[in-house]
């Protein structure tokens, strides 16, 4: 493949418009059996018309919207309800922002219809003369959203409606969506002449092991079927052309695109981190891997980005530029998201902005990049096969009523404004550019890290737990960072902390270190307040001299549990003992001190990293045979440490401020969490004895008012049988207690 674009192809760059950033809502109907998920009414915009003016305020012009067949004319084609869409689509228009309407967006269409259906053109084609007549003042259309990848995992891996698994449904349901495109843009032209067709797709690429390559050239070829269609290039001589009429569709069928073409006036191109494959027969580098065999041969088909493959082969520079390259169409990233950590939601978003800047300097025809889903998903890591209310945040986070702006509003805000964005997460590749990303590690050392001198965190409590499970996390989320003990800095006094400010030049700061011993410290309340409020407060003081981002942490033992339901953050404190005493002053001094600074209450730690907590204990003691007891008046919130880290540092990068409440969803008593852990882990679970019969119930359960951002308590058991690796069946043999 060409790395540059041919001179007599170049494209006069002062010709065209600067790079521009669309918006696009997450807006499958998906019909999986016989139920149909809808994305808009799960990420809650459905019921929220403001969502349109946040989107607006970002300063984005152009936004991919849905007008779908399913929401309008459920029940029959010739009976429609405009009114949701009405009301939406004219304060689209009152806010000056042009939609892309979608009309099919990854599904069947309603229940009298499907993808193998022959009438389903027709019907797609009339709901979209219907929509250009409503709404004339629209001028860019998506008819069907992906129809490679929507027969792909309709008709051919049988994940949603009609589930199917063979080529002929797998064909069928391509060329009946194809033909809907078609026909609906002739319907939408007879009306708006001048509208455009924004045809979408997942456009990754297959590569293999040599022994493989003949099936990595086959799926490399299917991956442009929709477009190939709409351009009318799947004549005679197209390699595909008899596998289409040996799977039963018509060489009518197919001569219909060759003499109507409907080429697209902007491919959209949606790429994934997943989107492209290696095909590997060395089944035994795979253990526990899916098997895919052909006439031939048995192979495993996984990431490649997982895999080493020469970096300029990889990634949405090389899928744009072959997009362009093949049918020389002007082109727009129709979909940029990554579900993950918000730094890498960050670093993803501007590899594919700056891949399309670069293109264009060589004289590529790219239009846009669309920040996508500005309000999340819901389920997708299950293609929503499966109801787990998995979450992905997007630009904003739904969670949280109104929706929160997450850090990629800021990044959307500055590249819709100037076209440029800088945070200190840049400063690091992603995880699928670094070293960790292997499945085999490779035989050169060293790790990929960015050029210069990272920006850093600033990390204190390096001897507990929590510092420790930061420090970790970090790691694995490509943040540099210093871990430093009190030998470092001291954070009860003001010269040290103003001397470690000096030498490490953090950009922001997570205070982890403190006073922890929670009975001990009623008769060491000198030492608790020193280390948990004296420091604390100074250590936001000199972070808000220097305008430096700050968090730090809390506890439900500043509430007296009397109230009798979970507390928000909004509830008045009310500390029994000198260590809730400890953290409820120093919640005053920081957010005295500094205003942005972000507080952490939470409660109940147990993490897979080390020994000491209650999880641990508990099933350690069970697997050596043991009888426990737990108290069962005291009903708390255990906090699994791997989610709370990851939810704090999600919460810093956004920038949020002032007072919030992190523990895993669910509430439970010492016994309860003793018997859940029990059962989990398959011991006898009546072990496990209640060690406060009679005691006065007590409840410092937290939970949140300014948004539920972490997993279940259940979820977070889950993970942590799986993560410590049995760690606690280790000490049976070693004589811990």
């Amino acid at each position: 493949m060409n790395t540059k674009i041919s001179s007599d192809s170049t494209l006069d760059r002062a010709s065209l418009a600067p790079l521009a950033l669309w918006g696009g809502l997450e807006c499958t109907v998906a019909r999986i059996r016989d139920e149909f998920r809808n994305q808009i009414k799960e990420t809650g915009h459905h019921g929220r018309l403001d969502d349109l003016d946040r989107i607006a305020a970002l300063g984005l012009r152009t936004l991919r919207y849905p007008v779908v067949l399913e929401t309008i004319s459920p029940d029959r084609p010739d009976q429609q309800d405009w009114a949701w869409h009405d009301t939406r689509l004219h304060r689209l228009q009152a806010l000056g922002i042009a939609p892309i309407a979608g009309l099919v967006h990854h599904g069947s269409g309603p229940a009298y219809t499907s993808l193998v259906d022959s009438a389903f053109p027709d019907i797609v084609a009339a709901h979209a003369e219907r929509v250009a007549r409503r709404y004339p003042w629209i001028t860019q259309y998506t008819p069907i959203n992906e129809p490679l990848t929507t027969a792909r995992f309709s008709g051919l891996y049988g994940h949603w409606y009609p589930h199917g698994r063979d080529m002929a449904t797998f064909l069928r349901t391509l060329v009946n969506q194809c033909r809907a495109v078609a026909l609906s843009m002739q319907a939408i032209r007879r009306i708006q002449p001048d509208a455009q067709l924004v045809q979408t797709e997942d456009l990754g690429k297959a590569f293999s092991t040599p022994l493989m390559q003949y099936q990595a050239d086959y799926e490399n070829e299917r991956r442009w079927l929709s477009f190939d269609l709409l351009c009318g290039r799947v004549d005679r001589q197209h390699p595909w052309h008899e596998i289409f009429v040996q799977a039963g569709v018509g060489a009518r069928e197919l001569a219909f695109f060759v003499e109507s073409p409907c080429p697209p006036d902007i491919i959209g191109i949606n790429h994934y981190l997943t989107s492209e494959r290696f095909l590997d027969h060395r089944l035994a580098r795979y253990p526990g891997f899916h098997q895919n065999t052909t006439a031939s041969h048995t192979y495993v088909d996984v990431e490649a980005v997982r895999i080493d493959l020469p970096a300029r082969q990889i990634g949405p520079e090389a899928r744009l530029r072959e997009a362009w390259e093949r049918y020389r169409l002007p082109v727009a990233v129709t979909e940029a998201h990554h579900g993950c950590s918000r730094d890498e939601q960050l670093r993803w978003l501007m590899e594919v902005w700056n891949a399309a800047q670069r293109l264009r300097t060589e004289g590529a025809d790219i239009r846009a990049v669309t920040v996508w889903s500005l309000l999340g998903a819901v389920d997708w890591n299950s293609l929503l096969q499966h109801k787990n209310g998995f979450y992905e945040p997007g630009v904003f986070d739904v969670r949280v009523d109104p929706p929160r702006p997450t850090a990629l509003a800021s990044a959307t805000a500055s590249l819709a404004a100037t076209g440029d964005f800088d945070h200190p997460v840049l400063d690091r590749a992603g995880w699928w550019k670094r070293e960790e990303r292997f499945y085999r590690p490779r035989s050169r050392n060293g790790r990929l890290r960015a050029v210069g001198s990272p920006r850093r965190l600033l990390i204190t409590g390096a001897s507990g737990t929590l510092g420790q499970a930061f420090s970790r996390v970090c790691d694995l989320r490509g943040l540099d960072h210093n871990l430093v003990s009190r030998r470092d800095m001291d954070i009860a006094d003001t010269a040290s902390i103003d001397a470690a400010l000096q030498a490490y030049r953090p950009w922001a700061v997570i205070n982890t270190a403190g006073y922890v011993r929670v009975a001990e410290a009623e008769r060491e309340a000198e030492r608790c307040f020193r280390e948990n409020t004296e420091g604390a407060g100074l250590l936001a003081q000199a972070c808000a001299r220097l305008g430096i981002p700050y968090v730090s942490f809390s506890s439900d033992l500043v509430f007296n549990g009397d109230l009798g339901r979970p507390y928000v953050e909004s509830d008045a404190v009310d500390p029994k003992g000198v260590y809730g005493r400890s953290k409820a002053e120093a919640e005053q001094r920081i957010l005295a001190a500094h205003d942005k600074a972000l507080v952490i209450r939470t409660s109940a730690f147990f993490g897979p990293w080390d020994v000491y907590n209650f999880a641990h204990g508990v099933l350690s003691g069970l697997a050596r045979g043991r009888r426990m007891q737990a108290p069962a008046a005291v009903a708390v919130s255990p906090t699994y440490v791997p989610d709370l880290v990851h939810a704090t540092l999600d919460l810093m990068i956004d920038g949020a401020a002032g007072i919030w409440h992190l523990a895993n969803r669910g509430h439970v008593s010492w016994h309860g969490f003793a018997v859940m852990l029990a059962e989990a882990a398959g011991l006898d679970a009546g072990a496990v004895a209640v060690a406060d019969a009679g005691a006065r119930p007590a409840v410092t359960v937290l939970t949140s008012e300014r948004g539920i951002v972490m997993p279940t308590l259940a979820h977070g058991i889950h993970r942590y049988l799986h993560d410590s690796q049995d760690s606690w069946r280790m000490t049976v043999g070693q004589g811990h207690s």
